[in-house]
């Protein structure tokens, strides 16, 4: 028998590390060659790792939520014959070796593993005291003991003072354990119930609920985390807001649905919106830009790359739909449907979720009256749709019914001014007021 070490292989091109956010496998299991031992996540993007033999799991090289290095030991194996060394790609043969860190594991020149002393201290603290039986007549482990919930119904045994004593203390006896005869709770038992167990609301069937649960912030949640954290520390927001009437641009989507091909998709209202700024951008091009504030550059890009920010089971991503300029409606609406696909799904590429220059996110209808986006860094600006409602609007003679969106919008206050904010918004919704506009050449 020998060993085979697998490393962290390379996951793409300029990636340097990967966060580990799930195991497959653990020590002891039997895998297959191919069977999938662990997956990672570089930006978005979740890969899986296979195993390029058989084997039985002798040593995991990391905790989910770690960031390990390309080219560092993963996983060791125990195979048949006297082993292949190691599978993956590392910068030295040095990297063959697992990490030589306090509380790793190490391997010994014969095989053997060692198991370091702070790793069985940790051990030995998280292991749970295996419980001891109480002596049935100790009165201290009667005051002790946790409080109960009798059946539905059933009445507890107690003397008149006692119960005098519980009522008058908002106590539900019912969740008193009785140390007395046939369970008879006692004024003891109401004592140790004061300073032990007193976990009861005074009303019967609320309860305090002081648990705590420690959930570890790994894979995407850290990476949004990550995200938002330098958005907002590095870029200074202006937000703003406006209304827009949607009513001929519902009509004008209805119409087109009804009277769509079948290999069409169905129009929502974003096509239409990514339409509008397009040909908003084609006159403030700035807009449309991602600005490197370490060097001080702004990447100004002719091609218009709109990230949509997508609400998936493992939290928000934002796939790219690449050159909206050179897309029609139909098109646009083709790919986003694609893509969000793609995303909650979890099949979306590294390519897929990159590159984008300008955003748009929208919550549908739970959108609000008003967001505050936050630009989705390095990014210059972001374009927040919200709830559409029918308003009452007074036409000049009366109130008419109208279909009002609001649209939040926040930009990068380094490099947009107010006034070309302000601009930017006013020409996307005069597009979106007047969407035959959206289809007219200038």
């Amino acid at each position: 028998m020998g060993e085979h070490l697998i490393k962290m292989p390379d996951v793409g091109e300029g990636i340097a590390e990967a966060e580990l956010v799930e195991w497959h496998v653990k020590v002891g299991d039997l895998v297959r060659e191919d069977a999938v031992l662990a997956a990672v996540m570089t930006d978005k993007a979740t890969v899986e790792i296979p195993s390029p033999v058989d084997g039985e799991v002798l040593w995991l090289g990391a905790d989910i939520g770690d960031v390990v290095a390309i080219g560092s030991p993963l996983i060791r194996l125990k195979v048949e014959g006297e082993g292949s060394g190691s599978s993956g790609s590392g910068p030295s043969e040095k990297a063959a070796e697992p990490p030589a860190r306090t509380g790793e594991i190490e391997a010994q020149a014969d095989g053997a593993v060692k198991v370091p002393d702070a790793i069985v201290e940790r051990q030995a603290k998280s292991t749970p005291p295996q419980p001891v039986a109480e002596k049935p007549h100790a009165p201290a482990a009667r005051m002790h003991r946790a409080p109960v919930t009798r059946a539905e119904g059933e009445r507890p045994v107690a003397s008149p003072a006692v119960r005098l004593r519980a009522r008058e203390a908002g106590i539900d006896l019912r969740q008193v354990p009785g140390s007395g005869p046939a369970g008879r709770i006692t004024h003891e038992d109401l004592d140790a119930f004061f300073t032990h167990g007193r976990q009861v609301a005074k009303t019967p069937g609320l309860a305090q609920n002081t648990s705590v649960e420690h959930i570890k912030v790994v894979g995407l949640r850290r990476k949004i985390a990550e995200k938002m954290a330098i958005a907002k520390s590095h870029i200074p927001h202006i937000t703003y807001v406006e209304e827009v009437d949607v009513t001929a641009l519902e009509d004008l989507r209805a119409a087109l649905n009804a009277n769509k091909r079948a290999d069409r998709p169905k129009l929502t209202l974003l096509p239409f919106l990514m339409r509008a700024m397009v040909r908003a951008i084609a006159e403030q091009p700035h807009l449309n830009s991602v600005y490197d504030d370490e060097a001080g550059v702004v990447h100004q890009h002719g091609g218009v790359h709109v990230g949509i920010a997508t609400q998936t089971g493992s939290g928000l991503m934002v796939p790219v739909v690449k050159h909206a300029e050179a897309r029609d409606l139909w098109e646009c609406a083709a790919e986003l449907n694609r893509l969000a696909e793609a995303a909650k799904s979890g099949l979306a590429t590294r390519e897929e979720l990159g590159g984008s220059t300008i955003t748009i996110t929208s919550l549908g209808a739970m959108g609000g009256i008003v967001t505050t986006p936050v630009i989705n860094y390095p990014e210059v600006a972001i374009i927040g749709v919200n709830k559409m409602m029918v308003r009452p609007v007074w036409d000049g003679s009366t109130f008419i019914p109208r279909k009002i969106m609001n649209l939040s919008s926040s930009f990068d206050h380094r490099i947009i001014d107010g006034w070309d904010a302000a601009v930017f918004v006013q020409r996307i919704k005069t597009l979106l007021e007047t969407p035959a506009m959206i289809f007219v050449e200038a």
